[in-house]
C-alpha cells in the first residue's frame, strides 16, 4: 500500500488513491513577493546579505571616470587624474587594490580607448641631437641678443656722443630680444598648455608691469619723493640683460625637473613614495636656478658698460632683479604644470605692492597728504628705492615657493595635459577634454 504523500505538512486524502501522480494537480499558493517566501522558508537570507556590496567594485569607478580612462595614453595619466579627484591609496584599498597605480592599471586595461594614438614616427638618425641642440641655442638667444644690444648701444652712445643712434640700436636689439623670448615661451619646457586668452592676457599684463617697473620704477619713485632727477640707462640695461640671460637656466631647470619627475612617476608604487622622491628634486632645481642667477650677475656686469665692478657685492637694485627673476621662474613653472591661477595671484600681488608704493608717493605731494608717503619714504631712505621691488617680488616669490612645494610634488602635476586639466574639472566624475 502506497503511503499517502505529505505536502507542506498537510495530508491530502483526495490524493491517497491516485498516488504520487496527483501531486502535479495540487495547487500550492505562491507568493508574488520573493522576500515573503524567503522570510517564511529562511532561504535567501544569506543571499540578500551578500548583495549589499557590488561583486565588482571597480565597475562603478570605471563609469565614474570613463572619459579620463578612455582618453588616457598610459596608466600614469589615469593615476594622476584619480589623485586630482581625491583618490588616495587608502581609497584604492576599498577597491581591493594596494595603491592608486595598480588601480589605474586595471582601469587602463578594462576601459577601451576612445581613440588610439598614432604610433610615433621613428626619428631619423642624428635628428634628435640636432633638435636638442637647436632648442638649446634658442634658450641662449635672448640673453645673447640682449647683452650684445646693451654693449653696442652704450658704446655707440659713448663714442659718437649721439643719443639718437644709441636709441635706434637699442630699440632694434630690444625688438629682436622680445621675438626670441616669445619663441622660447612658445616652444620647449616653458610653454603653457591649454591656457585661455584671458589667462594669457593677464599674465602678459602682469609680467609687463613688473618688467616696466624694473626699467623706470625706481626713477619714478625717486621723482615723486625727492623731485625730478635725470634718467640713468645703465641700471635698467643691466636689469634687462640679467632677465634675458636668466631664460636659459630657467628653461634647463624646468626641463630637467619635468623629465625626472615623469621618470619617477613611472617607477613609483604609491603617492607618498612619489612625493618623497620629487621634493628633493624640486629643492635642487630651485637651488640650481638661484646659483645660476648669482653667476649671471657677473656676466651682466661685464656685458653692460657703466655697471658696478665685478668684485663688489650685489647691490639692492641687483637683489630686486634677482627677486624678479625668481618670481617669474616660479610663476612660469607653476603655470606649465597647470597651476595658472596661483601663478597669476603671485604676479598680481607683486604688481599691487609696487603700484601702491607709487600711488602713495605720488599722493604725498598733494597738500595735506604728506603722511601717506611716510612709510615709503622711510623705507627708501634706509635701503634705497630698490627696496620696494625687492620686497614685493621677494615676498611673492617666497609665497609661490611654499605653494609649489605642495603642488608640484603631486602626481597629478606630471600626468600629461589630461591630468593637468583634470583638477579644474567639476567633481562629477568626467574629466575634461585634453588640451591640444
Amino acid at each position: 500500500m502506497t503511503t499517502p504523500p505529505r505536502w507542506n505538512g498537510r495530508f491530502d486524502p483526495a490524493s491517497s488513491d491516485r498516488g504520487l501522480g496527483a501531486l502535479s494537480e495540487v495547487r500550492v499558493p505562491v507568493s508574488r513577493r520573493p522576500d515573503e517566501a524567503s522570510a517564511r522558508t529562511g532561504a535567501g537570507r544569506g543571499q540578500g546579505k551578500g548583495r549589499r556590496g557590488p561583486a565588482d567594485p571597480v565597475r562603478a569607478l570605471m563609469h565614474h571616470h570613463h572619459d579620463l580612462c578612455a582618453r588616457a595614453v598610459d596608466p600614469l595619466e589615469i593615476a594622476a587624474g584619480l589623485e586630482a579627484h581625491g583618490v588616495t591609496d587608502r581609497t584604492a584599498a576599498r577597491f581591493r587594490h594596494r595603491d592608486v597605480f595598480s588601480l589605474a592599471e586595471e582601469l587602463y586595461a578594462r576601459v577601451p580607448r576612445a581613440e588610439e594614438p598614432a604610433p610615433p614616427a621613428v626619428p631619423a638618425p642624428g635628428r634628435a641631437p640636432a633638435a636638442r641642440m637647436a632648442l638649446g641655442v634658442l634658450w641662449l638667444l635672448p640673453g645673447a641678443l640682449s647683452a650684445a644690444t646693451a654693449f653696442a648701444a652704450l658704446r655707440v652712445d659713448a663714442i659718437r656722443k649721439d643719443a639718437t643712434v644709441g636709441l635706434v640700436v637699442g630699440a632694434g636689439g630690444a625688438a629682436l630680444t622680445v621675438i626670441a623670448l616669445w619663441l622660447c615661451l612658445r616652444r620647449g619646457p616653458l610653454r603653457v598648455h591649454g591656457s585661455g586668452r584671458g589667462g594669457r592676457i593677464a599674465y602678459v599684463l602682469g609680467a609687463g608691469w613688473l618688467l616696466g617697473y624694473a626699467a623706470v620704477g625706481d626713477w619714478l619713485l625717486t621723482g615723486f619723493l625727492d623731485g625730478r632727477r635725470p634718467y640713468e640707462a645703465a641700471p635698467a640695461t643691466q636689469a634687462a640683460t640679467l632677465l634675458a640671460l636668466a631664460v636659459a637656466p630657467a628653461a634647463w631647470c624646468a626641463r630637467w625637473f619635468a623629465v625626472r619627475a615623469r621618470r619617477q612617476l613611472a617607477v613609483s608604487r604609491g603617492l607618498e613614495e612619489f612625493a618623497a622622491a620629487v621634493r628633493p628634486m624640486f629643492a635642487g632645481v630651485v637651488t640650481a636656478f638661484l646659483c645660476a642667477l648669482a653667476a649671471l650677475v657677473l656676466a651682466a656686469r661685464l656685458a653692460v658698460p657703466g655697471s658696478p665692478p665685478v668684485a663688489t657685492p650685489p647691490s639692492m637694485a641687483e637683489a630686486a632683479v634677482l627677486a624678479l627673476c625668481g618670481l617669474l621662474f616660479l610663476a612660469r613653472l607653476l603655470a606649465v604644470h597647470g597651476f595658472r591661477r596661483a601663478a597669476l595671484i603671485g604676479i598680481a600681488a607683486a604688481c599691487a605692492v609696487q603700484a601702491v608704493a607709487l600711488a602713495t608717493a605720488a599722493a604725498a605731494r598733494l597738500p595735506g597728504a604728506a603722511p601717506l608717503g611716510a612709510p615709503v619714504a622711510r623705507l627708501t631712505a634706509a635701503h634705497g628705492t630698490a627696496a620696494i621691488p625687492a620686497a614685493a617680488c621677494g615676498a611673492a616669490a617666497l609665497a609661490l615657493l611654499i605653494h609649489a612645494f605642495g603642488a608640484l610634488c603631486r602626481a597629478s602635476a606630471h600626468g600629461g595635459p589630461g591630468a593637468r586639466t583634470a583638477r579644474t574639472a567639476p567633481a562629477t566624475g568626467t574629466a575634461p577634454n585634453r588640451a591640444p
